[in-house]
Order: structure tokens, then sequence, then C-alpha cells
């Protein structure tokens, strides 16, 4: 599941995949940032020269940390502080899957697991207070 959550998280946009899509998968990143603009801040995983060059040329600026067998690069300090507030997006995670009960691997149909999803993706817009970069 490939998840897009704003400053203020909110659930941008979502999409299920199945496990063996890789996070740096070209196709499965242009569907997930269609129509987006700006900065997208992600984890190492999400590295890919030519993802990023595409990215780029659709107004979209990805900003991800540097792996250990990669050369350090110049950037710019207000894009490494945001990097830094990156772990609201795993509070994001962490809120669907125990507060919204999101996990659970049990399911006896696949129409099932759907529900239960989209059951927490729904609990989740309805919470009062969500994580921000802000606070």
């Amino acid at each position: 599941m490939f998840l897009v959550v704003n400053a203020f998280g909110e659930i941008v946009k979502v999409s299920f995949t199945t496990a063996n899509v890789a996070d740096n998968n070209l196709q499965q990143m242009i569907k997930i940032f269609n129509k987006l603009q700006g900065l997208v801040f992600a984890d190492k995983g999400f590295i890919n020269q030519n993802a990023t060059q595409e990215l780029l040329q659709k107004g979209l600026h990805l900003i991800t940390g540097i792996r250990a067998n990669m050369k350090n690069k110049l950037m710019l300090l207000s894009h490494k502080m945001l990097l830094k507030k990156r772990g609201m997006i795993e509070s994001v995670n962490d809120i669907l899957k125990t507060v919204c009960d999101l996990e659970h691997t049990r399911h006896r149909s696949p129409v099932n697991a759907l529900i239960n999803v989209f059951a927490a993706l729904c609990a989740y817009t309805f919470l009062e207070r969500l994580p921000s970069i802000f606070k």
C-alpha cells in the first residue's frame, strides 16, 4: 500500500499493489504522484534516478536521504529540516495500525480485506488530532 500524506497529516492518495512491487517502481510512482506538484519527501527505498528525472519534469521534486553506498549530495537547509520531519508519515502509519485497526491478516476473502482497509482509512479521517509537521 502506498500512502501520500500532506503536511497536516491528511491522506491525499492511497494506492494498493501486490507485495512484489518495489517502492522505486517508476510506473507506480507516476501513478500515485499524478497531478501533484511541489516537494515529495520519501524514504531511501524510493531512490530511482529515472523516476527522479521523470517526476521533476512533472513538477515534483523528490527528496530522500542517501544510502550508505552513495556519495554525499548538497541539499538546501530547508529541505534537510523537512526531511527530518518525515517521521510524521511513519506516525500516520502507526495510527492506522493501532488506533484504526488496519493490520489484520486473517481475512477470508479479498473483498473483506479491502473493506477493512477502507474502514480504517475512513476512521482515520474522522480523528480529531492528526499528526502534523507544524507541531
